[in-house]
């Protein structure tokens, strides 16, 4: 059977938004939203992230990612900076309150999602991460129809581990 372009998505949107609803139970008990914690958790290196390589990671419009961040900012969870490379970006950080902040909604979602991903073995856990961040670069170019995109540098689905 030709597989058609539609199941892929199909499965992928139902497993990104089922993957949501399950996260999000666990975030509401901290009023975050998952689009948030997937900002705190991009936001985690010390040298900060511009404002478009957030959007383009966190797949958000600039203008989502600036509200997110505005809100982030409003509870001192993160803050701005010019870039010393470049004054006219501007940087995202976290705070030391947005580190601890991060740090113990992870140790949440960790606790209901376990040790990997529901319903996978340890095995097709690590052969579906790599896949899918191929699927994910191969994308972001354009479609790379021989398959030899090399999968994303840094942590593309904000996975923490």
């Amino acid at each position: 059977m030709a597989r058609q372009p539609q199941d892929l998505l199909h499965l992928l949107t139902r497993a990104e938004r089922l993957a949501a609803r399950r996260i999000q139970s666990v975030l509401d008990a901290f009023g975050c939203s998952v689009d948030a914690w997937r900002v705190l958790d991009l936001l985690s290196g010390d040298e900060g992230r511009t404002m478009t390589s957030l959007a383009e990671d966190a797949a958000l419009p600039a203008p989502t990612l600036t509200k997110i961040v505005d809100q982030l900012v409003d509870q001192n969870l993160v803050f701005r900076r010019v870039d010393p490379d470049d004054r006219r970006r501007v940087l995202a950080q976290l705070t030391p309150r947005g580190l601890r902040r991060r740090r113990e909604l992870s140790r949440a979602v960790r606790a209901e999602w376990g040790p990997s991903v529901p319903g996978l073995t340890e095995d097709e856990e690590d052969q579906l991460l790599p896949l899918l961040g191929r699927l994910s670069g191969a994308l972001a170019d354009g479609g790379d129809r021989a398959g030899t995109t090399a999968a994303p540098a840094g942590n593309p689905v904000g996975r923490a581990r």
